[in-house]
C-alpha cells in the first residue's frame, strides 16, 4: 500500500516536470516565431527603403537628362545600372548580409550621381558659353556683313559717279557743207551739187577726273532718206549694242578742251537735196551730240 502511493507521487513528479518543459518549449517557439517575424519585417523595410533611394537615385538621373541639351551617355548609362539593382533587390529574398552590401552600394552610387552632375552642370555652363559666344560672333558677322553690304553700295555708287564724271562731253558741234576749189582753198556752200564734203567739227569739253590718253569717236551722217553716209562701217560693244556710222576720228585727250575736225567725203555720186543729221558717238556709242542742216 505504502509502495503504491510511493509511486503515484513520483508519477505525478514526472508528470509536473514534463508540464513545465513543455510550457517553457511553448514559450521559447512562440518567442522564436515573433523574433522572426519582427526580424522579416525589418528586412522588408529596410529592403523598401534600399528601393526607395534607388528609385530616387534614378528619378534624379531621368531629370538631368531630360534637361540636359544633348544626350549624355553617361547618365544615360548609369540610370540604366540603377534600374538593373532596382529589378535585382525587388526580386531578392531579402537578408542581412545582402541588403547591407546593396546599402553600400547605394552610398556609392549616390557619389557617383554628384561627381557625374557636377560634370552636367560644367558642360552645361561650358555649352552655355560657347552659344552666347556664338550669337555673339553671328551678331558680329551679320552687322560686318549689313556694313560690307553698305560699302559694296556706295563703292558701286562712287564708281558710278566717277564713271559718269569721267565721261567725256560736246560743249558744241557744228557741221559745213565744204566745196574744194581748185586752188585747193576749201569755202562754205549750201548747194548740194557744189558739196564735196562735209566738215564736222566738235569741242570735247575739258575734264580732270577723265583718262588721258588715245580716244575715238564715231561720227554717223544720216542722208534725207534715212541712210548712212560714208564708210558705212559697224561698230559692236561688249554689251551688243552696235552702230553702223559714217567715219571713226582718233584724237588724244590731256583732260583740256579739245577741238576736233574730221571730213566724210561725197558718196559715188553728188549730194543729194534735203536735210542731213549728223550725229557722234563715243567709244561706248554713248550720243554725245547732234546737229542738223539742209541742202538745196
Amino acid at each position: 500500500m505504502t509502495e503504491t502511493k510511493n509511486n503515484n507521487n513520483g508519477l505525478k513528479v514526472i508528470a509536473g516536470l514534463l508540464g513545465v518543459v513543455l510550457l517553457g518549449t511553448i514559450i521559447y517557439t512562440v518567442s522564436l516565431y515573433q523574433d522572426k517575424k519582427q526580424t522579416t519585417k525589418a528586412l522588408t523595410e529596410e529592403k523598401e527603403l534600399v528601393v526607395e533611394d534607388l528609385n530616387n537615385l534614378k528619378s534624379e538621373y531621368d531629370k538631368a537628362i531630360l534637361e540636359s541639351n544633348a544626350t549624355n551617355e553617361e547618365l544615360v548609362a548609369a540610370r540604366d545600372n540603377i534600374a538593373k539593382y532596382i529589378d535585382s533587390v525587388s526580386s531578392m529574398k531579402a537578408d542581412i548580409a545582402t541588403l547591407s552590401r546593396y546599402r553600400r552600394q547605394v552610398s556609392v552610387l549616390k557619389k557617383e550621381r554628384e561627381q557625374l552632375l557636377k560634370q552636367v552642370d560644367s558642360l552645361t555652363q561650358s555649352n552655355s558659353l560657347l552659344a552666347m559666344q556664338r550669337d555673339s560672333t553671328f551678331a558680329e558677322l551679320e552687322q560686318q556683313t549689313v556694313f560690307n553690304d553698305s560699302l559694296i553700295i556706295q563703292n558701286t555708287q562712287l564708281a558710278d559717279a566717277v564713271e559718269k564724271g569721267s565721261a567725256l562731253n560736246l560743249s558744241t558741234i557744228s557741221v559745213d557743207a565744204i566745196k574744194e576749189r581748185n586752188s585747193g582753198k576749201l569755202v562754205s556752200t549750201r548747194r548740194a551739187r557744189a558739196t564735196d564734203k562735209f566738215k564736222v567739227c566738235f569741242t570735247i569739253a575739258d575734264n580732270v577726273i577723265a583718262e588721258a590718253g588715245d580716244r575715238e569717236f564715231y561720227i554717223e551722217v544720216l542722208g534725207p532718206q534715212g541712210n548712212v553716209l560714208g564708210e558705212g562701217l559697224t561698230k559692236t560693244t561688249e554689251e551688243g549694242t552696235s552702230l553702223t556710222y559714217s567715219k571713226g576720228t582718233n584724237f588724244y585727250y590731256e583732260n583740256d578742251a579739245l577741238d576736233v575736225c574730221d571730213y566724210i567725203n561725197k558718196p559715188s555720186g553728188d549730194f543729194q537735196d534735203g536735210n542731213y543729221m549728223v550725229n557722234v558717238y563715243d567709244s561706248k556709242l554713248k550720243l554725245l551730240g547732234t546737229s542738223s542742216f539742209e541742202l538745196k
